[in-house]
């Protein structure tokens, strides 16, 4: 069972709810940190590394002793990542989809598939025997969606536990490629105007992926500003309501486990692991 933990914006509370998810499951789990760009899962725990390892993605390579420079590899790159000069094909690592279409399509077979480093998965054993994979992305790279995928394939050794997805902020490429294939996606948000906007577009979101899913409010006080109605609108249960706690802030912006601050977190959460149960997800 993978349950992916997404939001419509950032700063919701997403890894608070993950990390204290795999707190509570323990070693049945497996915490995967999907926020590639700014990974910060693993903060929260005392953790030993187990193995690191380099993701690459394919980046053309040219072999001009076979090359007629005909520019068909010029012309079915979708996204402009090849330009043809007199003597020389230029590649464009940062534009380039790894799409394979210049490999595929080059009558000469000139073109072979050379290998670009755009980032790290690290597997680290938690201090309560939890598994954790991370990815990390380099800087200055621009594609995380390969990255996040090999994330998710590192995580497969470990397909027989729940899987708790902490995926990147918002709802772009990075989110929808974190959320596919989830068994269920829980969405957290806050009770503000930008909370219920960014909200919505995670819903649909989810309703495209056609993923199940449910709500958790973050810093609740006492107030839905419309999430409820929301809820209604798309047929997503509200799983539970987080009230407003500043020890909790404070834990949690100097890398304390949350429950330690807010011990009645570790019931509302075991409430929404009891309803994601009773409904068979």
């Amino acid at each position: 069972m993978n349950i992916s933990i997404a939001s419509g914006k950032g700063g919701t509370g997403k890894t608070m709810i993950s990390v204290s998810l795999a707190e509570i499951l323990g070693p049945d789990s497996v915490l995967i940190d999907l926020d590639v760009e700014e990974p910060n899962a693993g903060l929260y725990f005392a953790k030993a590394l187990e193995k690191s390892q380099t993701v690459n993605r394919m980046i053309p390579v040219f072999d001009y002793e076979r090359c007629t420079f005909c520019g068909i590899c010029v012309n079915v790159c979708a996204f402009n990542a090849l330009f043809m000069l007199p003597s020389e094909i230029m590649a464009f690592p940062e534009l380039c989809h790894s799409c394979l279409s210049c490999f595929y399509n080059c009558p000469q077979a000139a073109i072979s598939e050379g290998k670009h480093a755009i980032g790290n998965i690290d597997e680290h054993l938690l201090a309560n025997g939890v598994p954790l994979i991370t990815g990390c992305l380099m800087v200055g790279e621009a594609q995380s969606p390969p990255l996040i995928k090999a994330a998710k394939q590192a995580a497969l050794p470990y397909k027989s536990m729940r899987a708790i997805l902490d995926c990147p902020p918002g709802v772009g490429c990075s989110t929808l490629e974190a959320i596919r294939g989830s068994d269920y996606c829980i969405l957290v948000t806050e009770p503000t105007p930008f909370g219920y906007h960014d909200l919505r577009s995670a819903l649909e979101a989810v309703n495209l992926l056609d993923i199940p899913a449910g709500i958790i409010i973050n810093r609740w006080r006492g107030a839905d500003a419309g999430i409820d109605t929301l809820a209604n609108q798309y047929r997503v249960p509200v799983l539970a309501r987080i009230p407003f706690n500043k020890a909790l802030a404070v834990a949690f912006a100097e890398g304390r486990p949350p429950m330690t601050a807010m011990p009645e977190l570790k019931g509302i959460l075991e409430g929404v692991i009891s309803e994601l149960q009773v409904n068979g997800s």
